[in-house]
């Protein structure tokens, strides 16, 4: 069988510039920060980062953005009450 090209996935824009370790760390920063999360208010898995520190439902859309302080306020209720 020939050999294949490895696929660079999220990091690909970067080339080969940074060096590989690096790349590799940013791999992990942004795979997380661009995946969907669950949405304690209407159950589905539809809350995205939008900037820093602020994530939004797509299916639940409060009038003001959730922060992440209030999510884990309202998770850390929920596990002790």
């Amino acid at each position: 069988m020939t050999k294949r090209a490895k696929k660079a996935g999220i990091v690909g824009k970067y080339g080969t510039r940074y060096g590989a370790s690096l790349r590799k760390q940013i791999t992990k920063m942004e795979v997380s920060q661009h995946a969907k999360y669950f949405c304690e208010f209407c159950g589905k898995y539809a809350m995205k980062r939008k900037v820093v520190g602020i994530w939004g439902c797509k299916e639940y859309n409060p009038a003001s953005a959730l922060t992440v302080r209030s999510t884990i306020r309202k998770l850390r209720e929920q596990t002790e009450g």
